[in-house]
């Protein structure tokens, strides 16, 4: 143990004895290093917020939709632009059918000019406008921050009430309370009855904090032939699995999918979001690997490098070394320690500068999610050490394999 206390001191103090030579030799490594934690932290806060949101909405939860939904749709393929959209009728059939099912609920959403909402002259703009049953609120578990959802009753005669969330409200009416005020919508008095909470997250097609949601046959009647539908599932507990093959069958017959066809809608649940994210985020991940791993190698031939010159400069002192009993396992050992402490000092660095960068994000960007994991920064300095020991062994052998003799008389 003694051994090796001593030879990590002695590496310390070559390290300190050419600090800029020594920082200019690792910095690659140390960016490397910054790179891959930055950007698993990145990838890890966007899983994480991901991960909360569908919780929020309930992992016994099944969502619908006549296109894909998932977290890396991209450009709809001919097949998909045409498919017809999901019914009301679908979903009072899911619920009635499928033994499975506890609830089912529905949004409709509406697009592009179509809606002016203001209050007093105060006009809401980017808002999510849609229209749900009565029972949205308990299937898609929407939490309020003050009033209340609208009621059956209210839905069934058509009654111009909204719930708006937290942003919408604080642009409409800033500090006051918007419960029992009246907002105009498309020239229409609508009353508000209830603030949401919150969200921690919009990643997935949720709401956001600046909408206006009314009751779905008020919806109608303001918008008559809109049909951009997606349809809540709530499965019974424990049951989720078995119903999604319930619907699916059922979603199946109903749009007259023949057995050989793939499904003319998607079906998705909590699990298949952050698969589905997780197998996008994988492609990145190796990407950035890549990248990263061109700064690592660079880094590691100048740690290389420079063990090759401080074995010249430091002859005599290896013949020294070896004239008074050291082995050349000693040697080894020494040189060894050495580019791994070298190395290390640049792993450490790269993880003090990715947690400041991380810290920036959060203060000068805080809709970007930014979690640094612990595996990240475990893996960060294992590489880091790993490359000192890899690029340190021919090195080491080289020093370990002077004739002391030779080396003595070194000049």
């Amino acid at each position: 143990m003694t051994n090796y206390k001593e030879n990590l001191a002695m590496a310390l103090d070559t390290i300190l004895a050419h600090k800029f030579r020594s920082f200019l030799t690792v910095l690659g490594i140390i960016v490397g290093i910054v790179t891959v934690v930055l950007i698993s932290s990145l990838l890890s806060g966007a899983r994480n917020e991901l991960v909360t949101q569908v919780e929020d909405y309930g992992i016994n939860n099944i969502f619908a939709f006549h296109i894909d939904m998932g977290p890396s749709r991209g450009r709809r393929s001919a097949e998909e632009r045409k498919r017809k959209p999901l019914t009301v009728a679908d979903a009072r059939a899911i619920r009635e059918v499928c033994p499975s099912v506890q609830d089912v609920s529905w949004r409709e959403m509406a697009f592009g000019g179509r809606i002016n909402i203001s209050y007093k002259g105060s006009t809401l703009r980017s808002m999510e406008f849609m229209g749900t049953p009565f029972n949205y609120g308990t299937v898609a578990n929407i939490k309020l921050e003050n009033g209340r959802f609208f009621t059956a009753s209210e839905d069934a005669r058509r009654m111009s009430v909204a719930v708006v969330g937290p942003d919408a409200a604080e642009a409409m009416f800033g500090e006051a309370d918007p419960v029992g005020k009246e907002i105009m919508i498309n020239d229409r008095l609508f009353r508000v009855l209830g603030v949401t909470e919150k969200s921690k997250t919009s990643m997935i097609g949720g709401e956001g904090d600046n909408t206006v949601i009314i009751p779905y046959r008020t919806f109608q009647k303001l918008l008559p032939g809109n049909d951009m539908r997606i349809l809540f599932i709530q499965a019974k507990s424990g049951l989720r699995d078995k119903a999604l093959g319930e619907v699916e069958s059922l979603l199946r017959v109903r749009r007259q999918v023949k057995p050989s066809e793939d499904n003319n809608f998607s079906l998705t649940t909590s699990d298949r979001f952050i698969e589905e994210f997780d197998s996008m985020t994988g492609v990145v991940a190796i990407g950035v690997v890549a990248i990263s791993s061109i700064g690592l190698l660079v880094g590691g031939i100048g740690v290389m490098n420079i063990m090759l010159v401080s074995v010249t400069e430091r002859t005599r002192e290896i013949g020294v070394r070896k004239a008074i009993g050291a082995t050349r396992k000693d040697i080894v050992l020494q040189f060894l320690l050495e580019a791994m402490t070298l190395t290390g000092v640049g792993g450490v660095l790269g993880i003090i500068l990715a947690l400041a960068g991380s810290l920036l994000i959060k203060v000068f960007a805080p809709s970007l999610p930014s979690l640094i994991p612990v595996w990240s920064v475990i893996a960060a300095l294992t590489v880091s050490v790993g490359i000192g020991l890899v690029f340190g062994v021919w090195p080491a052998r080289k020093a370990a394999l002077l004739d002391p003799i030779e080396a003595l008389r070194y000049e």
